[in-house]
This record gives C-alpha cells, sequence and structure tokens, in this order.
C-alpha cells in the first residue's frame, strides 16, 4: 500500500465533511433547496421523472424526498441524503448515467418503507411482501410517462 493513500483517504474525509458541515449550516435555505423537486430536476438527466411525477395524481404534492429517503430517523435521512447526492453527482459528472434509472435494493427498501408510512391504515390488510408498485405501476416515473406519452 502506497504510504499516500492514507493521506489521501484522510484528504477527502476532511473535505466531505467540510462540505456536509456547509450545506447543514451555511448560506440559508441551502439544505431546502436540496430537498425541493426543481432541485432535483435541475439535473438533465432527471427531467423525465420529474415530468412523469408532476403530471400524475396525488403524489405532486410531494417531494421526491418523501419517497426516495428515510423517515425513521434523523440521522439516518441526513446519512442516506448524503450518500445518495453523492452517489448522484459523480454519476452525473463521470458520464456514467444509465440509459434507464433505476432503483438500487436499497432504494426499494425506503420507497416501499415510505408508502406504508404514508399509506398505513389503507395498507394493514395487504401483503407487506408485495411491493407497492406491483400493483400501482403508474407510480413509477417511467411507467407514468410512457402514460403521458400514449
Amino acid at each position: 500500500m502506497s504510504p499516500r493513500l492514507p493521506k489521501i483517504i484522510f484528504a477527502i474525509i476532511v473535505l466531505a465533511a467540510a462540505g456536509g458541515f456547509f450545506v447543514m449550516f451555511g448560506p440559508p435555505k441551502l439544505m431546502a433547496k436540496t430537498e425541493s423537486p426543481d432541485f432535483c430536476a435541475s439535473c438533465h438527466v432527471m427531467e423525465s421523472q420529474y415530468e412523469a411525477w408532476f403530471h400524475t395524481g396525488a403524489h405532486r404534492s410531494i417531494k421526491c424526498i418523501d419517497c426516495h429517503l428515510p423517515h425513521e430517523n434523523i440521522g439516518a435521512y441526513y446519512i442516506w441524503k448524503s450518500i445518495d447526492g453523492m452517489k448522484d453527482t459523480v454519476v452525473f459528472y463521470s458520464g456514467r448515467v444509465p440509459e434507464t434509472i433505476t432503483l438500487s435494493v436499497h432504494g426499494e427498501k425506503v420507497v416501499q418503507s415510505n408508502c406504508i408510512r404514508c399509506h398505513e391504515t389503507t395498507v394493514e390488510k395487504i401483503d407487506p411482501e408485495r411491493m407497492c408498485w406491483q400493483c400501482h405501476r403508474w407510480l413509477q416515473h417511467g411507467q407514468a410517462g410512457d402514460r403521458l406519452m400514449n
């Protein structure tokens, strides 16, 4: 192992922590801005997902983070907000954006948990092993967008 590697890793950790501190306590409303659907749509690869969300029923009154970030505790929320944000930034700026954007296994669990959290009384008698979007196919961004085109 190179003697410079630990210093590089330490520098990356310090920069990430400084960036996180800046976002959390820096310019007013910066954190709130990063939680808006308009912010998510500002990345041109998310335009079709944004349009599908915007034109699809009752869910257009909620934010992307309401479905796509965990809400069981504030720590998990901000940790995954940071992880997902950095991942999305790296994927976008490296030019490695996939043709079709899909949820990770972790993302599926988070979205399922949030569906149940918001619709708890409605889903209490439904099989918890079944993913909500298996029946509610139009909630998927891509298929909602396809429906708009037809």
